[in-house]
C-alpha cells in the first residue's frame, strides 16, 4: 500500500481534528487528586473527551481511565502495540506572532502551542489508524493509541494507566525526532533551598517548569540601581527594563534537554546582581551554576559515547520573605553514577549553608538499535523519505517511551527541522505531518498486519 498517496487524501480529516484540539489551552494550572472530574483542570479533560469522541466516531474502541489518560484501540489479538502521546502542553511563554492557542493556519503551517509537542504527531497517529481501517487491512495485534494528560509535569496520567490497564508489549512515542530515538537520558530534578537576608534583594522569580529554560527573570530590589542596570543592559546587549524597584531581564526559552540552545534569564540577572550583593542565592548561582550547561561547576559532568554529555538546566528561582529555592533539571547518560552525583551536589549546597532536596528522578531508557522492532520502524521512515543517511540517535528529552520495556520515540520532527518544542511560535507543517501519518501507517501494517 502506498500510504503517502492515501495520507494526502486525509488532509481535511487531519485539519478537522488538529485545529480544534490545538485551540484547547491544555496547560496544567493545578493538579487536584480530589477532583474526580477534572484532576488536571477542565481544558485537559475537554481535550481528552474530544480525542476519545473522535476515536469512537471512527469506529474504534475507546476508554477513559479516570480522566488521567485514555486510549483508542483497533485490531485483534493478545499482543498489543502502544502508541503513546500526550495532550498537555507547557506554558506559552515568550513573544508569539499569533496567539498560542489560535491554531492559526498560514502558508501550510499551523501555529500553536502543542502543535509538535505533542498534539500534531498524536493526531497523525490517529489518522494512520483510520487509514489502516478504511483500507480494510486485517490486524493480528491490537494497536492502542494512548493519550496521557500530564506528560510535561510528572507523568501521573500514564502512571494511572499502568495501574489500571495492561501495558503494551512494544510501542513508540510520536514525541521527538525522526528517524528514531532508541535511547533517552535519565531525568533528575532537584531543589536547592536556603535563607538569606540582605539590604538589596527583596524577591526574585524566574521559570515555570523544570523542563524549560526560563526566558524572564524578575527581581524586586530595596535600592534604586536603575542607572547601573540600564548601563549593564547596554554594555551586554541584553533586553530588560526597570522602574527603579522592579527589574526585569529577558532571555530565550528552550527545552531543558538542550539548555545550551536557550539564553537563561536567571544567569543574566545573576550576572548583574553579583556585582551588588553577597546574598547566598546569588553566590550559589554564580559559583555553582552560572553559564554552565554540563554540570562541571557542581562536579557532576560525565559523558557516554552513545548518549553524549550530561546537561543541566537552572529552571526555577523563587525568593520571597528571605526564603528561596533554585530548581534544577539534569539529563544524565546511562553511565552516570547517580548516587555519587547526589553526594556531590549535597556537598556543594552545604558549603553555602543551603539544603538539597530531590524533586523527581526517571532513569535512562535504552533499546538496542539492532532490535528487529526498531529496524521495522526505521525502514518505514526510510520508505517514505528516501533518507538512508540520517542515523538513529539518543536524546536528552524524555518521552512516554521510557515507561515501556521495549519502546522508542519515533518522529515527528524531521532531520534539519528547527527545534520547536517549548518555543514561541511553535508550528507544524501540514505536508510533513501527512508524511508522518504515512510512516505510522506503514509501521502499523508491518508490525501488526498478517503480511509481516
Amino acid at each position: 500500500m502506498d500510504w503517502l498517496k492515501q495520507a494526502k487524501k486525509y488532509e481535511k480529516e487531519f485539519l478537522d481534528v488538529i485545529v480544534p484540539l490545538l485551540q484547547i489551552p491544555t496547560v496544567l494550572e493545578k493538579y487536584d487528586p480530589e477532583d474526580k472530574e477534572y484532576p488536571f483542570g477542565e481544558p485537559i479533560r475537554k481535550a481528552l473527551d474530544f480525542v476519545l469522541a473522535k476515536g469512537k466516531e471512527y469506529g474504534f474502541k475507546t476508554k477513559d481511565i479516570d480522566h488521567y489518560a485514555g486510549y483508542i484501540e483497533q485490531g485483534e489479538g493478545e499482543e498489543q502495540i502502544g502508541i503513546l502521546g500526550h495532550l498537555d502542553v507547557v506554558p506559552a511563554g515568550g513573544k508569539w506572532t499569533y496567539p498560542p492557542f489560535s491554531a492559526t493556519v498560514k502558508d501550510g503551517k499551523i501555529y500553536a502551542r502543542g502543535s509538535m509537542d505533542d498534539k500534531g504527531p498524536s493526531v497523525a497517529a490517529l489518522i494512520a489508524m483510520k487509514m489502516i481501517d478504511d483500507a480494510n487491512i486485517p490486524l493480528k495485534k491490537r494497536i492502542r493509541l494512548i493519550f496521557g494528560c500530564d506528560e510535561e509535569s510528572g507523568m501521573r496520567g500514564v502512571k494511572r494507566y499502568i495501574e489500571k490497564e495492561t501495558m503494551p508489549d512494544i510501542g513508540f512515542a510520536p514525541d521527538a525526532d525522526f528517524p528514531l530515538i532508541y535511547g533517552e537520558k535519565g531525568i533528575f530534578s532537584f531543589d536547592i533551598l536556603g535563607y538569606g537576608d540582605d539590604d538589596l534583594l527583596e524577591s526574585m522569580r524566574a521559570g515555570e517548569r523544570y523542563n524549560i529554560v526560563p526566558d524572564e527573570c524578575v527581581a524586586i530590589l530595596k535600592k534604586d540601581l536603575s542607572t547601573e542596570f540600564t548601563a549593564f543592559l547596554q554594555l551586554k546587549g541584553y533586553q530588560g527594563e526597570t522602574d527603579g524597584k522592579k527589574y526585569v531581564i529577558y532571555g530565550q526559552s528552550s527545552h531543558a534537554a538542550w539548555p545550551q540552545h536557550g539564553v537563561n534569564a536567571v544567569f543574566l540577572m545573576t550576572e548583574f546582581l553579583r556585582e551588588h550583593t553577597n546574598h547566598p542565592l546569588i553566590r550559589f548561582i554564580d559559583n555553582c551554576l552560572l553559564f554552565d550547561h554540563t554540570g562541571e561547576k557542581l562536579g557532576i559532568d560525565c559523558y557516554d559515547e552513545l548518549m553524549k554529555e550530561l546537561t543541566i538546566n537552572t529552571a526555577l528561582v523563587r525568593m520571597e520573605n528571605n526564603n528561596f529555592y533554585v530548581g534544577c533539571n539534569i539529563r544524565y547518560p546511562r553511565n552516570y553514577d547517580f548516587e555519587a552525583g547526589v553526594v556531590k551536589i549535597t556537598e556543594k549546597a552545604t558549603k553555602y549553608g543551603l539544603k538539597f532536596e530531590t524533586e523527581s528522578n526517571s532513569p535512562s531508557h535504552f533499546v538496542s538499535p539492532d532490535d528487529p522492532f526498531v529496524q521495522t520502524l526505521y525502514k518505514a521512515y526510510q520508505k517514505y523519505t528516501n533518507d538512508f543517511v540520517s542515523p538513529m540517535m539518543t536524546i536528552g528529552g524524555g518521552t512516554y517511551a521510557r515507561v515501556l520495556k521495549k519502546a522508542v520515540a519515533f518522529g515527528a520532527a524531521f532531520p534539519g527541522d528547527p527545534d520547536l518544542a517549548h518555543q514561541p511560535d511553535e508550528y507544524l507543517e501540514i505536508d510533513k505531518l501527512l508524511v508522518t501519518a504515512a510512516i505510522y501507517a506503514e509501521a502499523i501494517e508491518k508490525l501488526a498486519g498478517f503480511g509481516e
